[in-house]
């Protein structure tokens, strides 16, 4: 069967729901396939779900700002108590970037929190261990694995201190938050299909673009089709794969591939309520982050450091998802020499899911040189903050190239919705070149 819509969306994850939500709410007939059986059962489900503005480009701290908000006010933008599941909950914790000496990130944070007025606090060490007595204030790096002799070196320096920006924070709930924004969606007649994988990209000739070709539509491997002017790529780690179905390989400037990552959990150290108490910390200095989890636990991820071996993955349906007892160690005595009381389980926790990594690992928020055919992708590990800003971007994205904008020769900018600042899509373009202002890393 056949059923025709005004747009096909690839994917509904968190950013993908949140594009069939726009779109549906601005006019458009909306349908979101997805492979898994539900919203957010991807990469959304496993996500950190973290809400910081700690980024090194202006227009990534511009978007994380403006992102920040729509989580702020969840149950207005979706436009009341949508979800018969109850709404996720923005939980502002709070971000301390750790201040290190010689070159730390904070560098070109403070920068942009102040071009962009961002509030922010700069702690001194004192400061720093006053607010969280249990952290040690020590320098650790550069980053190292526990193998590595000078892992155990006794340290020789103290950190500067941290950049406190009291609204960070994460969601409780990234899958819900999913489920909240089909909900929201399907309020406006947005539909969408579970458990449903594309398997072929329809196009037509067309003089007017790149490939000479246009967009009509998808099969499915159902037995069914949909037709549509409009179909967004938002498969997360899968992107690659739709891409490649459309035809594009090769057409951008910019690629992805999936990365593996692994997150784990541990308790908090024995009279340390983390999980009500902490903040979420970046922690270039050990080459970690982490955050609170529910129950007094904490959750740490890696930043990617150079020591890091970085797992690229061919196929997304086919990657190791246990937990490696080395990175474990190496995740885990990190923090044990942040937090000296933490203790080391021997029970591993944790969550492995696949990230979808840009050149730069930098979005890439864009049309494509097949008509009607545009992309979210390079997005999962660091844009989950974001799945509301992104989704109003690629909606004037469309708007704008439908109705005849080069973007290509001239790159729309858009304003925020709440905090009004100036947001160039330019900065996220598939032909870019790679940004050289990026940290090359992840806060999941």
């Amino acid at each position: 069967m056949t059923e025709g819509y005004d747009a096909v969306i690839i994917g509904a994850g968190v950013i993908g729901s949140a594009l069939g939500y726009e779109l549906a709410r601005h006019g458009r007939r909306t349908l979101n396939v997805d492979k898994l059986p539900a919203a957010g059962y991807g990469s959304t489900s496993n996500s950190c779900a973290i809400v910081r503005f700690s980024y090194s480009t202006r227009d990534g701290v511009a978007m994380s700002w403006e992102g920040q908000h729509y989580w702020a006010n969840w149950r207005d933008y979706l436009g009341g108590d949508v979800d018969e599941r109850g709404l996720a909950e923005f939980i502002q914790c709070g971000t301390a970037l750790i201040k290190k000496p010689e070159g730390g990130h904070h560098e070109r944070v403070i920068p942009l929190l102040d071009e962009l007025d961002i509030p922010y606090e700069d702690w001194s060490r004192d400061e720093l261990v006053e607010r969280f007595p249990m952290f040690d204030p020590s320098v650790f790096g550069p980053p190292k694995r526990p193998d590595d002799g000078a892992f155990w070196a006794e340290p020789t320096q103290q950190l500067l201190g941290a950049v406190w920006t009291p609204d960070a924070g994460y969601v409780n709930d990234p899958q819900l938050s999913a489920h909240n924004l089909q909900r929201a969606a399907e309020a406006h007649g947005a539909e969408f299909r579970f458990s449903t994988e594309v398997v072929t990209i329809h196009s037509e000739p067309h003089a007017v673009h790149r490939s000479g070709r246009r967009v009509t539509g998808v099969e499915l491997a159902d037995g069914g089709s949909a037709t549509a002017p409009i179909v967004v790529n938002v498969a997360g780690p899968h992107s690659g794969v739709i891409n490649r179905m459309a035809g594009l390989e090769g057409t951008m400037r910019i690629q992805t591939r999936p990365l593996r990552h692994e997150v784990h959990h541990v308790a908090s150290p024995p009279g340390v309520a983390y999980g009500s108490t902490g903040c979420h910390v970046q922690d270039g200095d050990t080459g970690i982050y982490f955050r609170p989890e529910s129950g007094d636990n904490i959750l740490i991820g890696s930043e990617d450091p150079d020591c890091d071996p970085r797992e690229w993955i061919d196929d997304p349906d086919d990657f190791d998802r246990e937990i490696t007892q080395a990175q474990w160690e190496a995740q885990v005595l990190r923090l044990a020499r942040r937090m000296p009381d933490l203790g080391v389980p021997s029970q591993k926790r944790g969550i492995v899911d696949l990230y979808d990594v840009a050149d730069d690992w930098i979005p890439i928020y864009d049309r494509t040189d097949l008509g009607g055919f545009y992309v979210a992708i390079g997005t999962s590990g660091n844009q989950y903050k974001n799945a509301g800003v992104a989704a109003d971007c690629l909606r004037e994205l469309i708007d704008a190239v439908e109705a005849g904008h080069d973007h290509d020769a001239e790159p729309l900018v858009v304003t925020g919705r709440y905090t009004g600042l100036a947001i160039d899509l330019g900065a996220f373009s598939r032909n870019r070149d790679v940004n050289p202002d990026s940290s090359f890393s992840v806060n999941g």
